[in-house]
This record gives structure tokens, C-alpha cells and sequence, in this order.
């Protein structure tokens, strides 16, 4: 059933590329742009251009502003803005590849990024960044998840935010026990041990069981190890000995320190438990700052980046970046990139991550007053932008890594919690599946 699944994403997937190359010009919709075999072309640098949100709805006034101040500067240039909800953009540009009617710009995640790129839809961007006043004003560190998201040959999105894996821990917990904050994983390790009391129904973490949990999981497993890659060669490193080891150590907190609830729990239900109830810890994104506020008061608690090696060493994996993608079949590349400037200048890229709750990819938007005032958005920033922390790629640029991370393998980290499969039969599953997937890419894109 499993390879069902993917043979059949594959095929798919040879389907669209077909489709794609019998493609011609006679294709362009009405506004200015086509499907994905028109190459388009630089145009006047004036008339109307279309721009794709793929979060319509949750980003919708904040793409409205920056467009109307894109707008105010470039007055030859209008913007007619689609918004797109969340759960449907992929469907829709993959619709648009086939059928026409490509957007000049469009918001494209890295859970996709790969997939649209290699049915021809999208602009290389690397030369134009280099000539682009953002040249050296974007975090490397997105760049490069970006670069690879997209299949690691050329840069196919240029970044707007990114959130962070952040450890939230309670304060005023930590202090009546005595405790450092838990930036290390020895302290982390230790933190989990004296805060439990299972007696009066105390823990002190909370672990993701349910849906969602392989990314924490493996963050966790690539931070405390310090491995750097995702593959050796043609092999991932995921079932390397020490990942085994570190990931055996973190399984063994479940119904130890944790709540026995948590082999089921997905984040709404994981935050949910931790602002109502007396954990120490939860390891979740920026994303849950809100509602940690409102249940517990700015006094109790903190959000830190996930620990770091003893040594002070940060390796975290990459978090899916969002991002702002070229057409190739706009037939007004110019204004297309000059929108795309725009909305990831310092300004503009300050603004639209104040609204989302995220990390900006300008990395002088990531000096503002707003970002300094918020403590776990501010380390997010100074950790992602870091120069010293090292981020393992995740392989998004794989047709199959989303069924290999979740359909296939959510299932078996939960027996892993619950004794019935072991930390190295997981991670080998694992491997053995992600191997098989990057040989399928290699050969039909190296």
C-alpha cells in the first residue's frame, strides 16, 4: 500500500511534466501570464502584475498594506492580489501549470517549493539576487534552506519568514525547584527529571506523540548528536548510531517524566495541556506564543531556542521557510521582481512578520524595536541568523518525503514510545525509505 502511494505520486507527477512540455504560449491567461512551459518575458517594468498569497485569509490585510505601499512607490504598477487558503495553494498551482494561467509572483513554501520548481514553473533567481540591493541582506541560513528546498541547484524562492523550534519552559517552576534555564540538554535532561512528581500529576515535559511529531523528534535526535548533513553521500544520516543512541535517550521520557496522554497528542492538544496543567517544559514554534500569554501571564514562562550541545554547539534542522517565487511565464518580470524587492525589503518585511508572528529573512528587519521586545522571537532571529548554527536539511524537495514523514512513519513512532518497536528499527525504517526516495530523485534529476 505504502509504495502504492508512492508509485502513484510519482506518476503524477510524470503526468504534470508531460503536460507541462506539451504546453505552448496559446496558454497565457488574461492577465499577462501562462502555464509552465512559456518562458515569458521581462516586460516594460510598468502595467499589472499578479501575485498569489498561498495563506489567503490568515495574511490577507498584511499583503494588502505592503501592496498598497508597493504601490504608492511604484505608481506605474498595480498589483491584483489573489488570495489562496493554505490547504489548497498546492493543488492550484499544479492546476495552473497544466491548464494556464500562471500568477506573475506567488507565495511558495518549501513544502512544495520542489514540486512546482522541477514542472518548469519558476525563475531561477540566484543572478538576480546578486545584482538586487537584498544581496547580503537576507539570512544565509534561509537562503540555504531555500536553495535546498528547492532541489539544491538554484534558488527558486527568495525567503520572507521562517518560524523556529522553541523550548518553552516554566519559570516559575524552574525557579521554586532551583534550576537553570534548560539551554543545554544535559539541563534539559535534568530539568525533566526534578520537575516530575507523578504522585501529584507533575511533568516536566511534555512530548509530541500524535500528528506532527516526526519533526520534532528528529530536531531533537540532530541536536543533541551534532551531526550536520542529512545525508552521507547517497545515504542519510538519520540511522547513524549516535541519531539511535540520542533518539532512545528522548523516547525514554515518555510516561517518565511525560503524561502517558502525549502518545496521542498533536500540538493543539500538546499546548493545550501545558498552559492548563504544572509541566516544566514543551517543545513546539513561535507560533504558540499567544496562547501561553493569555494562559499563564508574560511572568511565567520563557521560550528559548531548542537546547544546544554542552560546548554551546547548535545544530537544528530546518523548519519549512515561506517565501516569495518568479513565474517564469510572466510576460513582466521586471515589475514581478521589483514587487518581490519590495515586500522583502527592511521595512516591509518587518511589518509583514510583526503581523504573522514569524522570523524575518532580513536580517535588518530582525534588529527592530518590535523583535528585541519579544525575548523568544528575538533568540529565534539571533538563532536562525546565526553564523555559528549549523541547520541539518531536511530533504522537502523529495516527491515522497511527506508521506515518508507522516502516512508512513507517525504510526511507528508511537509504537516506539509505547515499547513495541525500538529507537534503531524505527530510525532503519526510516532510512531505508528515505534512501529508496533519494535514489528516485537522483536518477530522474541528476
Amino acid at each position: 500500500m505504502k509504495s502504492s502511494i508512492r508509485r502513484s505520486r510519482r506518476a503524477a507527477m510524470a503526468v504534470a511534466l508531460g503536460s507541462v512540455l506539451a504546453l505552448t504560449a496559446t496558454a497565457c491567461g488574461d492577465d499577462g501570464s501562462g502555464a509552465a512551459g512559456d518562458k515569458g518575458n521581462e516586460g516594460s517594468g510598468k502595467g499589472e502584475i499578479t501575485f498569489w498569497d498561498n495563506n489567503g485569509g490568515v495574511r490577507t490585510d498584511i499583503w494588502k498594506q505592503v501592496i498598497a505601499d508597493f504601490e504608492k512607490k511604484y505608481p506605474d504598477i498595480k498589483v491584483k492580489y489573489v488570495g489562496i487558503p493554505a490547504a489548497s495553494a498546492q493543488s492550484k498551482y499544479d492546476t495552473a501549470i497544466q491548464g494556464g494561467g500562471l500568477p506573475d509572483v506567488g507565495g511558495v513554501g518549501t513544502a512544495v517549493l520542489a514540486e512546482v520548481a522541477v514542472q518548469g514553473a519558476l525563475e531561477p533567481l540566484d543572478s538576480r539576487l546578486a545584482k538586487s540591493p537584498l544581496n547580503g541582506k537576507l539570512s544565509q541560513n534561509l537562503l540555504d534552506v531555500s536553495k535546498s528546498a528547492g532541489g539544491g541547484d538554484a534558488l527558486y524562492q527568495v525567503p520572507t519568514s521562517a518560524n523556529n523550534g522553541t523550548l518553552w519552559y516554566r519559570t516559575d517552576l524552574f525557579e521554586a525547584a532551583g534550576l537553570d534555564a534548560p539551554t543545554t540538554w544535559s539541563k534539559f535532561y535534568a530539568a525533566a527529571d526534578k520537575l516530575t512528581d507523578k504522585g501529584k500529576n507533575k511533568f516536566g515535559f511534555t512530548i509530541r506523540g500524535g500528528e506532527g511529531s516526526i519533526a520534532p523528534a528528529l530536531d531533537a535526535v540532530y541536536g543533541q548528536t551534532g551531526i550536520t548533513s542529512f545525508w552521507n553521500g547517497e545515504k542519510t544520516t538519520v540511522n547513524d548510531p549516535k541519531n539511535v543512541a540520542a533518539l532512545e535517550k528522548y523516547v525514554a521520557l515518555y510516561k517518565k517524566d511525560t503524561p502517558s496522554a502525549d502518545v496521542n497528542n498533536d500540538f493543539t492538544k500538546m499546548v493545550a495541556q501545558w498552559d492548563s496543567g504544572t509541566i516544566g517544559m514543551l517543545s513546539h514554534n513561535l507560533g504558540s506564543y499567544q496562547d501561553h500569554l493569555k494562559a499563564l501571564g508574560a511572568d511565567k514562562f520563557k521560550g528559548i531556542p531548542n537546547p544546544t550541545a554542552d560546548d554551546g554547539t547548535r545544530v537544528q534542522i530546518s523548519n519549512p521557510v515561506d517565501g516569495l517565487s518568479l513565474f517564469k511565464s510572466s510576460k513582466n518580470k521586471t515589475a514581478a521582481w521589483k514587487f518581490i524587492e519590495f515586500a522583502v525589503s527592511a521595512a516591509e518585511n518587518s511589518k509583514f512578520n510583526e503581523s504573522a508572528g514569524q522570523v524575518p529573512a532580513n536580517t535588518d528587519a530582525a534588529k527592530d524595536a518590535w523583535i528585541q521586545q519579544s525575548e523568544p522571537t528575538k533568540l529565534a532571529a539571533e538563532a536562525l541568523n546565526g553564523a555559528t548554527t549549523k541547520i541539518v536539511q531536511m530533504p522537502y524537495y523529495l516527491p515522497d518525503w511527506n508521506t515518508i514523514s507522516k502516512a508512513d512513519n507517525e504510526p511507528n513512532y508511537q509504537k516506539v514510545l509505547l515499547g513495541k518497536m525500538s529507537a534503531k528499527e524505527f530510525l532503519d525504517t526510516l532510512a531505508e525509505q528515505l534512501n529508496a526516495a533519494q535514489a528516485d530523485w537522483k536518477k530522474n534529476h541528476g
